[in-house]
């Protein structure tokens, strides 16, 4: 059974961190490019960041570059988001995504910007 989990989301206040992980299994996962997205209240989905299926390239929306990390650890089969000097229009559902033969989704996990 394929499943992606996402965790780490949470509250933070703006200029804070928060780092996302997206835990595969039931697919191999180093096949797959990996990327997140998210959907704030009212908007489309959107890409935040993608990355190969060996890591060796990346990608990355213009509102998030230089401030947000995405990573892969194969070994581990899950991938990260770290996120630094976070603002309020983060704030949305973020999800992960595997893509190659198949597209899976993860249920999303909450990230909220607020002071």
């Amino acid at each position: 059974q394929v499943q992606l989990v996402e965790s780490g989301g949470g509250l933070v206040q703006p200029g804070g961190s928060l780092r996302l992980s997206c835990a595969a299994s039931g697919f191999t996962f180093s096949r797959y490019a990996m990327s997140w997205y998210r959907q704030a209240p009212g908007k489309e989905r959107e890409l935040v960041a993608r990355i190969t299926s060996v890591g060796g390239s990346t990608n990355y929306a213009d509102s998030v570059k230089g401030r947000f990390t995405i990573s892969r650890d194969n070994a581990k089969n899950t991938m990260y988001l770290q996120m630094n000097d976070l603002k309020p229009e983060d704030t949305a559902l973020y999800y992960c995504n595997a893509r190659w033969n198949y597209d899976y989704w993860g249920q999303g996990t909450q990230v909220t910007v607020s002071s």
